[in-house]
């Protein structure tokens, strides 16, 4: 009863948390947007499988690690921020660039591991949600967790960032949200990678401020 109940508490957290707007969502809304409905799907994956990496990394104690090592989470913080400002600024350099999106059926399948390679990259070069992860299982986690409440814990993690990704996907992947992205392209790209420049450079600012 007490492994359920803190299995409820962990999900209810880590939705609230996941739904918020973020790099995360940036990077999957643009993809779902621009390239095709399974690039986005995949980017969704790389999400999960990312959260899974945090999730795992929290069980082995990730938040007494950082607390011991605070170089470490400096680190981590400055690295992140500076690959998101990178991906901004990719993103905002080819704002001008004319796109042409592929049909669904075949369009970007070549693509598909790149698209999980960034989704997977953009979740774990954010510590934030290390953090996050970290602190929800630190104040949820039983004293001596079964092995099955583990793995369970790790299923729903991944079922939350994956779910959650892929309903953005789906909503944002349809012909009408496709063809006012790929008219007002400029404007959205230099957004995003706005955006996305901002929460890079916060994260590098706030990392010298430790």
């Amino acid at each position: 009863m007490q492994e359920l109940s803190a299995l409820a508490g962990v999900l209810a957290a880590l939705t609230v948390g996941v739904i918020s707007p973020g790099p995360s969502f940036v990077m999957v809304a643009r993809t779902a947007v621009s390239a095709s409905r399974s690039n986005g799907l995949a980017a969704a994956l790389g999400m999960g499988a990312g959260g899974v990496v945090f999730a795992l990394a929290a069980l082995l104690g990730l938040q007494a690690i950082l607390l011991a090592v605070p170089s470490l989470y400096l680190v981590l913080k400055v690295a992140g921020g500076i690959y998101l400002a990178y991906l901004g600024f990719r993103i905002w350099r080819s704002a001008k660039h004319p796109l042409v999106v592929q049909g669904e059926p075949s369009g970007g399948g070549a693509s598909l591991p790149r698209s999980l390679a960034l989704g997977f990259v953009t979740q774990v070069s954010n510590p934030k949600t290390a953090i996050v992860y970290a602190s929800v299982f630190a104040a949820f986690l039983p004293a001596a967790p079964s092995i099955g409440f583990d793995f369970a814990l790790v299923t729903i993690v991944f079922a939350i960032e994956a779910g959650w990704y892929a309903i953005v996907v789906l909503a944002l992947s349809s012909e009408r949200p496709r063809r006012a992205y790929l008219r007002y392209k400029a404007g959205v790209d230099r957004v995003a990678g706005g955006v996305m420049m901002l929460l890079g450079l916060k994260l590098v600012l706030s990392g010298q401020r430790i």
